[in-house]
């Protein structure tokens, strides 16, 4: 599986999957694999939805965040980070848990990984 790490905030540091936001009007299929694409270089396959979770800042951060993650399979392409990311890995779903991660990470990796299995 790809693992990234963000360049900028938020989670600056951390490893975690490629993606970004939905743009009015866009199909949340068609965000995805835009997203993965301009971050990334890769064209994919969806494969499923492997899970989601909230993040609420505190009350001096605005937003309410809800973060859908995909399982997807590469089709084609090798990763090139942007200056969104600084870098990029392949790694086993199994090693997810021996890099400093976003919260509820490894559980979204397993889902993925088992949708892709399936």
């Amino acid at each position: 599986m790809l693992l990234v790490r963000r360049a900028r905030s938020p989670a600056s540091g951390f490893y975690s999957l490629p993606g970004g936001r939905v743009e009015y009007g866009e199909p949340l299929e068609a965000a995805l694999l835009r997203e993965i694409a301009e971050e990334t270089a890769l064209t994919v396959e969806i494969a499923g939805l492997a899970g989601w979770r909230e993040v609420v800042p505190g009350p001096a951060n605005a937003g309410h965040y809800v973060i859908l993650s995909f399982a997807a399979r590469w089709i084609a392409g090798e990763p090139v980070v942007n200056d969104e990311l600084d870098d990029a890995v392949w790694v086993a779903p199994e090693a997810v848990g021996t890099f400093k991660v976003t919260e509820g990470l490894p559980a979204i990796v397993a889902a993925a990984w088992a949708a892709i299995k399936a």
